[in-house]
């Protein structure tokens, strides 16, 4: 079965290296132009966006159509951009000439429900929604042991399992085993998606695409 992909880039060359997704199942389309995502809305389209589309830093990003699962792809990535690609409403941030076969995982990534970021962009993210975001109530926690809590608010802050290990006065592998009880009892499939709940934020990263 063939899933549309939408390429969005004015750039001829990075639509050509978009377009070895054929070879992965993917039916590529093309899109000069920001404006033609309206088009495509509530499709439930993939869509990776060339990054030089989007307003520049003292700009805000316009609204971008519910529907569309958008992975924005940078030549020069970097965390502040990533960061206001995700606020906008992308689930992904990637550099644009990745592997073809990584742009392939991450659209099923993404497919899924998940957010993609670098590890580096990913743990800055934590650690500023731990600081500036005050955690609301406990009905994210309801479900969870007393230890989970702790663990749950550690990752939510930013914190390497080996840093909760330590705080916690427990080994690596019992974090994990507790992150991925954690993950399966609040229903989420990665760290960013465990912080934004826990900090009652959920929806902030993705509601930047409804119009």
């Amino acid at each position: 079965m063939t899933l549309p992909v939408l390429l969005l880039t004015a750039d001829d060359a990075l639509y050509q290296h978009w377009s070895g997704l054929s070879q992965f199942d993917w039916a590529p389309a093309r899109a000069r132009h920001l404006s033609d995502l309206v088009s495509w809305g509530h499709r439930g389209v993939s869509v990776i966006l060339d990054a030089r589309l989007l307003p520049t830093a003292n700009d805000q990003v316009p609204p971008i159509p519910a529907g569309l699962q958008i992975v924005v792809a940078s030549t020069h990535p970097g965390d502040p951009e990533g960061q206001r690609a995700l606020v906008a409403g992308a689930v992904g941030y990637v550099h644009a000439y990745m592997p073809v076969q990584g742009l392939d995982r991450v659209l099923r990534h993404v497919m899924g429900g998940e957010i993609w970021v670098g590890k580096s962009m990913l743990t800055r993210m934590l650690s500023q929604i731990g600081r500036a975001v005050p955690e609301p109530d406990q009905d994210w926690a309801r479900d969870l042991t007393s230890r989970e809590r702790d663990v749950a608010r550690y990752v939510a802050q930013g914190h390497s399992n080996q840093s909760i290990a330590d705080s916690l006065g427990i080994t690596e592998r019992t974090v994990r085993a507790h992150i991925s009880a954690i993950f399966e009892k609040m229903g989420v499939t990665d760290r960013l998606m465990l912080a934004l709940r826990v900090h009652g934020i959920e929806q902030q990263a993705r509601k930047g695409l409804g119009v």
